[in-house]
């Protein structure tokens, strides 16, 4: 059958969809470019953020036009939003034909079959949700996961000059222990498990057999993985998925008698056994519990990049704990001098949501200064906006008004500009490797940018204000974006690492130019 997928979220739903990809083209459907053209359309969610699933809704609306206009389609939501919300979505949007968690895609085919032999009035065989499994029942099944097979068996085949194939998601571990009070997460996508460290490094050794250059390994609270070996085997003997052990682990010393390979193990495994990898790097970091043996091999691991994507949500204790984070201002901060000492030149990402249930003044003002404090290259600023399914959801007001967020949103982004444009500065006059992943055209109202190539119109001259420029775009291993001019191979170079020289900056991008072409 004819397949259109789209994917709305997180990393961790793009990997999801590639799997599923993998999955569905080894049993024979086609995937297409346009949901005009498909059998199937099956929308990838994501419960986080309020504007993702708005535009889930659209779809939805689109996809139901279509079929009261007469057409044959399957319709299928899967991921968070079809976790979160049940089979109570079936009576919003009686076009949804199929449904399926994070957690059982692995039965995805079978779904899809089940909607296309149905009864039009059966839905008892298109739904795979957890449901209302408690999480110690759903953990206990971890040994027996077929999502694990799901990974182990994933299709990749890159495509030559074409970046996105040569750099993958490698999944480590799967749910979060955290329960944040805005977050879905722990509820849609279930408890912490983590993943056999050989199946990890042996992921990575295929995906780099096949051409892969860079690897970001996947976590919600990446730097918990911990796998105790030994505690959870297949009836044959062999490693198996394992509940994570929960935050206490981290608060005393590991057991002596046990062996136990730590996220900082993990790192210095796949660096070591997987030399063909050139780029390694990690999301999402949890500020604590984030110890000195993982800086460390960063440091002393070349190909391991020093980029962190830890989040802080908020500079005020008291929204902290509102939010259930787990730490203070003063305990992030700590950690943030930890990785500028060990390593100086490590770039820093974050999060931050803004108008959170009663945040004052005096709280958003606090948490500029913690983003003047704290050299971020950039920070993902949200506004909050009640997610059903979360704590918050139920037990706090959400009592900041629209426009009081709206203000603090521009005020926040207006200083992370500031903030970024000095960081970005930083790099001017070092040559860097440049991962490059795509090219672009802009308008160059003035003429051509020395080294730029002009495109003119129909074979005529172009006007001043007609002129564009192509530029190679790509990244550093730090994940700055450097704009380089394209010479003319510049399809070719795409998905290479090349070194770039740095001769100027803006808030969120490096100039560059190729210092041998």
């Amino acid at each position: 059958m004819r397949v259109y997928l789209e994917t709305f979220g997180c990393q961790m739903n793009e990997l999801d969809s590639e799997l599923v990809r993998g999955q569905l083209l080894s049993l024979g459907h086609e995937f297409v470019p346009h949901p005009d053209e498909a059998q199937v359309v099956l929308f990838n969610t994501c419960s986080v953020r309020e504007h993702a699933e708005q535009k889930v809704y659209s779809r939805l609306g689109l996809a139901g036009v279509r079929k009261k206009q007469g057409e044959q389609l399957i319709v299928g939501v899967i991921g968070c939003m079809a976790e979160r919300d049940g089979v109570d979505l079936f009576k919003r949007y009686p076009q949804v034909d199929l449904m399926c968690g994070p957690g059982e895609l692995d039965r995805l085919p079978l779904l899809i079959d089940n909607a296309a032999r149905a009864d039009a009035a059966d839905r008892s065989e298109r739904v795979a949700l957890a449901g209302n499994k408690s999480r110690r029942s759903a953990t206990l099944q971890a040994a027996e996961d077929n999502l694990e097979l799901l990974d182990l068996s994933r299709a990749f085949e890159p495509v030559a000059n074409d970046a996105k194939s040569r750099s993958a998601y490698v999944r480590i571990t799967r749910g979060c222990n955290k329960f944040c009070t805005y977050c879905v997460v722990p509820h849609t996508r279930g408890a912490e498990v983590h993943r056999p460290p050989s199946h990890i490094v042996d992921e990575c050794k295929r995906l780099v057999d096949a051409g892969v250059l860079e690897i970001t390994l996947l976590g919600q609270t990446i730097n918990h993985y911990r796998y105790t070996h030994g505690t959870a085997l297949t009836v044959d003997g062999h490693e198996a998925p394992q509940v994570g052990p929960g935050l206490a682990a981290f608060r005393k010393p590991p057991d002596p008698g046990a062996r136990t390979t730590t996220f900082a193990d993990l790192l210095h495994r796949i660096h070591e056994e997987v030399p063909a990898l050139q780029r390694l790097r990690f999301v999402t970091s949890y500020p604590r519990d984030f110890g000195d043996d993982i800086l460390q091999v960063m440091r002393d691991s070349p190909r391991i990049c020093h980029y962190l994507h830890v989040p802080a949500q908020s500079g005020s204790d008291r929204m902290l704990k509102a939010m259930n984070r787990g730490y203070t201002v003063s305990e992030y901060l700590e950690f943030i001098d930890r990785v500028t000492t060990t390593l100086p030149d490590c770039t820093i990402g974050g999060d931050i949501i803004v108008g959170f249930c009663g945040e004052t003044d005096e709280d958003f003002e606090q948490t500029c200064e913690l983003v003047r404090r704290v050299p971020y290259k950039n920070n993902f600023i949200f506004k909050y906006s009640p997610r059903p399914g979360t704590v918050a959801f139920d037990r706090l007001a959400d009592d900041v008004p629209d426009e009081v967020k709206r203000a603090r949103n521009n005020a926040l982004l207006a200083l992370q500009n500031t903030v970024s444009a000095r960081v970005h500065e930083r790099w001017v006059g070092r040559t860097v490797p440049v991962f490059l992943e795509d090219i672009r055209e802009r308008a160059a109202p003035t003429g051509p940018a020395n080294g730029h190539v002009a495109l003119s119109v129909a074979g005529r001259a172009p006007a001043a204000a007609t002129l564009r420029i192509r530029q190679v775009i790509g990244r550093t291993p730090g994940d700055l974006i450097v704009a380089l001019p394209a010479p003319e191979n510049a399809e070719t170079m795409l998905g290479t690492i090349q070194s770039a020289r740095i001769i100027g900056s803006k808030p969120l991008l490096l100039d560059g130019v190729f210092p041998t072409i």
